[in-house]
């Protein structure tokens, strides 16, 4: 088969959470800087069809895309280091494999034939890893493989990659394998055997690494360097050293400093020049070299797991570095907070985020934490969830509505301030039926949200079933809380906020799944200078 798109495989091997995903993203940014058009997509073994019905503490952040694909946090990492939009075609999981295969299989498309995991498996796999390689809008397609390697639910994908790399033909497509260089205190050595099982078990597979990612903690020695290199089958030059660093962001110019992106290219028989990161070090300049520090405070109910936040937590460093701000985000649990533990949980921070959720678990903590910064003039910033606890909020302490909620919570209340949208009210399936994707938002004139946006027309991702209640919004417009964005089509309102308050806004999308680091999103921008703001004022 000819191919014009080059592929190269992502595997890990030993342990999880080395760190496949900023790698790729890291190659990608590297590839992208040198003018070579790159996506990247991750192959997840789970079967699940997608993570949107998965507890963010067994999984991480379900991240969403443009097109209302709920995916993997990983296609996070990939849009804010690539500042290109990723797609449902860009995360692909066992259970959305096995679901098509057998699809077809009731339709008959199989002739017959007995189904099995090769070749009916593996070809549906080798087809989702090409989609976006035969779109014609990519030079190189880089494809993570989640898990790792000896894994039974991998096996498959593994094959598909020995078929598909034999398909492609030479230089056409690569496999990148990460694994961990292990130190061991009480010998004082770095131990390659770890590793060297790790590309053996791979090898069993029929898959030869190209180039082996080491993760370590200590500076790799040129002899190991030479042992790996001579043990696991690959040039020296292609043992490259992957050493913790202190942000994500430095990943980069790191594998820069080793030359990843110039082995691979080569392996790729494409040209290799010096990558544009003027942009990326400006950036990271500002990082590390803040003129001032704040403190947000995070309430949340997956406070425990730092991935459950994964895109609000990186939107605050970028919103931070354009500010040239230190953001410290306090992650406080919900279910901790009420009325008697708010002051001394809140009284000391810059700003507070409500974050997203679901369920009522910790809603109360959620809502005496509004009350607090409300009636404290602390910046408040509340993100789908948290837009709808300053709603329930301001409708029983302002409104003197005692029982308003959402009808998530009480379905029974007699003031469903919140309530289930109209399109949801059928829906039986929890999986991919929420209201998710992009969609517009007119924004109202004056508001902080159109001075932030300096547009009045914007469109924002959403990931959601239950809406403000519009009966409500003329006696919570009177009494000082102002919808100021608003759906075009539906009306349903997008943006709250309180004009009499210093920053004030709820929003009922996700305005962190959008922010990358060369475009950190305005909302975040504009919360850490108020958050800054407050600090300077008190």
């Amino acid at each position: 088969m000819t191919t014009t798109t080059k592929y190269i495989f992502v595997t890990g091997g030993v342990t999880s959470s080395l760190g496949k995903g900023i790698i790729a993203a890291s190659l990608a940014k590297l590839l992208q800087a040198q003018g070579y058009r790159t996506t990247i997509q991750k192959l997840d073994p789970y079967i699940n069809v997608d993570p949107g019905t998965l507890n963010p503490y067994e999984h991480g952040e379900c991240y969403v895309t443009e097109d209302g694909a709920e995916t993997d946090l990983d296609l996070g990492h990939y849009e804010r280091f690539l500042n290109v939009n990723t797609s449902q075609a860009n995360n692909v999981t066992t259970g959305r494999i096995y679901q098509s295969v057998i699809e077809k299989e009731r339709r008959g498309e199989f002739l017959g034939k007995t189904v099995q995991v090769i070749p009916h498996i593996t070809d549906e796999i080798k087809e989702r890893i090409q989609i976006l390689g035969k779109s014609g809008d990519y030079d190189i397609v880089i494809t993570e493989i989640g898990g790792t390697v000896g894994d039974i639910e991998s096996l498959p994908y593994i094959e598909a990659v020995r078929q598909l790399k034999w398909d492609l033909g030479e230089n056409n497509g690569i496999v990148i394998h990460l694994t961990l260089i292990p130190f061991l205190s009480a010998a004082g050595e770095l131990k390659t055997k770890p590793t060297q099982h790790s590309v053996k078990t791979l090898m069993e597979s029929g898959v030869q690494a190209d180039v082996l990612v080491c993760r370590t903690e200590h500076e790799l020695p040129n002899d190991l360097r030479t042992k790996l290199a001579l043990f696991c089958n690959v040039r020296e030059e292609a043992v490259i050293q992957s050493i913790d660093a202190s942000t994500i962001y430095d990943v980069p110019n790191l594998m820069l400093e080793q030359g990843l992106d110039k082995v691979v290219l080569k392996r790729l028989a494409l040209e290799s020049a010096k990558p544009d990161l003027t942009q990326w070090n400006q950036f990271l300049q500002r990082h590390k070299n803040p003129k001032s520090e704040i403190t947000i405070g995070l309430i949340g109910k997956y406070v425990e797991l730092q991935d459950s936040y994964k895109s609000i937590l990186e939107a605050f460093i970028h919103a931070g570095a354009e500010n040239e701000v230190k953001v410290n985000v306090e992650a406080i649990h919900s279910e901790h907070l009420n009325a008697h533990s708010v002051k001394e949980k809140l009284s000391h921070l810059n700003g507070v985020l409500v974050a997203p959720g679901f369920g009522e678990r910790g809603i109360e903590g959620k809502i005496a934490a509004v009350r607090y910064v409300r009636e404290h003039n602390i910046p408040f910033f509340g993100i789908c969830l948290g837009m709808q606890m300053a709603v329930i909020e301001y409708s029983r302490n302002v409104l003197g509505l005692e029982d308003a909620n959402s009808t998530e919570m009480d379905p029974e209340t007699t003031h469903p301030v919140i309530n289930l949208m109209e399109e949801q009210k059928h829906v039986e399936d929890k999986g991919g039926t929420m209201r998710l994707g992009a969609w517009t938002c007119e924004l109202k004139a004056g508001s902080i949200a159109s001075a932030v946006y300096n547009q009045e027309l914007i469109t924002e991702r959403h990931r959601h079933r239950f809406e403000f209640n519009s009966a409500y919004r003329e006696q919570l417009e009177t009494a000082g809380m102002t919808p100021t964005g608003f759906n075009p089509d539906t009306g349903l309102v997008e943006v709250v906020e309180i004009p009499s308050h210093p920053w004030f806004v709820g929003v009922q999308y996700h305005p962190e799944y959008k922010s990358t680091v060369a475009k950190p999103h305005p909302l975040f921008v504009a919360f850490v200078n108020a958050a800054l703001q407050h600090k300077n004022n008190n």
